[in-house]
């Protein structure tokens, strides 16, 4: 934080609490309680302390851990800055006695400040100055990242080349504030007239948050992510932001339930109309695109529950050859197994409550794509609500930083044990893109590198038989979600559909014996005993 007023009193003092890093003796011979007070919004600077003409003896005086950092928002990379703090630092430790460091210690620090280059990331403050009171950090900029794997960038991306919390915390402080202030009134004018920055508001932004969204971005390779409350918060307000009143929109048949039923019962409210195609039927949505002036096409993939491939390349440049935008939805996929925007699409949108918060322990939605699309959606965020808390967010980036270790393993397991129910009698059908036999294997392999840790299958009875299996395994929750460290299990008739009749479930696929099944980070061969024993039951 920035200096706006600062006054020390000339005596001796040793190190305040704020600034220790570890219990020492103090041999100042301060009398206890004794200490400088500075308010929490001010930020120290090196000259503050080079304009006296004495100094500090015995006395052990503790840099805060992010002292360097206060003195230019660049200071890991601005060499010129850690030369003003190791003087600073001599100067005080050094010495002769009184109460502020010695005239040639402060000559020192003053030609050492003079050297540090000013520009608009640094200040070099003389004396008491009235500087910016939010100190951002430089933003995480993909281009020019010496980060080259999706491994690295989950961990790193959004804070370890910089983020918008000053800080020396390997990880990122939670800011728990629901506004942010203005020192006077002519800052707040500047920034109405967008010469100053400022979130102004806590629905408007969070530094917490805006880490979570750069390591998205970084990981979608996309200009801009918005973060929200929840994936159908990301769901429904891009649809309300991007589909004007009138508007057609194009979708396919197997989706979330509650995605199709905003399509299907609030969307026709605001006068919007949609076209449902199977995920595989291109001729159907080039009909969809000739016959009406559609605004965006929006499907999951691979889709919920059945897991169906798009091709995504081929349907952006159908879409796109007729002014149509593309939103995928790549909850199942992950950003690491497919890289929605790389193959053509505007936007890519995430649940980010599964995989990518991975631990079944956090709400969240998350939209990247190009500034422009995704400024147009955040204007309507701002007005609708639907903010991500940033203990959330926190959330969200401690996930993040084991993502790709946990869907590296879920991969495997899926696809393994994928491969043993489908060679299993008591199983009549398995769905999942990495197998053979799923109907868009050929598309999943061209555009995936991993197939997902999700895998549906139907096994060889009817509903009771069902519930039998899946109340006989001991390892998965019953419980809806996927995507964590957990492995969860349910039946789609029951835990989504059960308001509908047979026959009603029945048009939408969903049968009685449908299992979906998230694979954890449990250990594959104890998943695959729990999973045989309780075929074993229903044989």
């Amino acid at each position: 934080m920035a200096v706006s007023s600062c006054s020390f009193p000339p005596r001796v003092f040793n190190a305040y609490s704020s600034f220790e890093c570890r219990s020492d003796p103090d041999f100042s011979g301060t009398p206890t309680g004794e200490k400088p007070r500075i308010g929490s919004n001010r930020r120290v600077t090196a000259s503050l302390f080079c304009t006296g003409g004495g100094g500090l003896s015995s006395l052990i005086f503790r840099f805060p851990p992010n002292f360097v950092r206060q003195l230019s928002v660049k200071a890991r990379r601005n060499c010129s800055n850690i030369g003003v703090a190791q003087v600073v630092a001599a100067s005080w430790s050094n010495g002769p006695t009184s109460g502020y460091p010695s005239s040639a210690a402060a000559a020192a620090c003053q030609a050492a400040a003079a050297s540090v280059p000013v520009s608009d990331d640094v200040a070099v403050v003389e004396g008491c100055i009235d500087n910016d009171s939010v100190q951002i950090g430089d933003s995480y900029d993909s281009k020019t990242s010496f980060l080259s794997s999706d491994g690295s960038i989950t961990v790193h991306a959004g804070e370890r080349l910089g983020r918008g919390i000053v800080t020396d915390a390997i990880t990122t402080p939670v800011v728990n504030t629901s506004a942010y202030f203005f020192k006077k009134t002519q800052e707040l004018i500047d920034f109405k007239e967008k010469r100053h920055t400022s979130f102004e508001y806590g629905r408007y932004g969070n530094p917490t948050t805006v880490v979570a969204e750069e390591k998205i971005s970084a990981l979608e390779g996309a200009e801009s992510t918005l973060i929200m409350a929840s994936g159908m918060c990301a769901s429904t307000v891009m649809l309300m932001a991007l589909v004007p009143a009138g508007g057609h929109i194009v979708t396919t048949t197997d989706c979330y339930r509650k995605t199709r039923i905003f399509i299907e019962t609030i969307l026709p409210k605001m006068g919007i109309s949609a076209t449902v195609i199977d995920p595989a039927d291109v001729d159907g949505l080039e009909s969809a695109l000739n016959k009406n002036k559609v605004s965006l096409f929006f499907t999951e993939s691979p889709t919920n529950p059945f897991l169906r491939c798009v091709d995504i390349e081929k349907v952006s440049k159908l879409c796109h050859s007729k002014g149509t935008l593309v939103c995928i939805d790549g909850t199942f996929a992950t950003p690491l197994n497919q890289k929605a925007l790389a193959l053509g699409a505007d936007l890519v949108l995430h649940s980010a409550t599964k995989f990518i918060g991975g631990h079944n322990d956090v709400l969240a939605g998350c939209i990247s794509g190009s500034e422009k699309l995704v400024t147009e959606i955040r204007t309507l965020h701002h007005i609708l609500g639907g903010t991500l808390n940033p203990n959330a967010a926190y959330l969200i980036i401690r996930g993040m930083k084991t993502l790709h270790l946990r869907v590296q393993q879920q991969n495997s397991t899926a696809l393994r044990m994928a491969e043993v129910l489908e060679a299993h009698p008591r199983v009549k059908r398995v769905y999942y893109p990495g197998l053979p036999s799923h109907p868009e294997h050929e598309i999943a392999k061209r555009q995936m590198t991993g197939f997902g840790g999700v895998v549906s299958f139907e096994v060889d009875g009817d509903l009771m038989t069902t519930i039998k299996f899946v109340d006989a395994l001991k390892i998965p929750y019953i419980a809806p979600s996927f995507g964590g460290c957990e492995s969860i299990v349910d039946q789609p008739a029951i835990m989504s559909y059960w308001d509908l009749s047979q026959a009603e479930r029945s048009k939408y696929g969903i049968l009685d014996n449908l299992i979906r099944f998230s694979f954890g980070v449990e250990d594959f061969e104890d998943l695959k005993a729990d999973i045989l024993q309780a075929l074993e039951t229903i044989a």
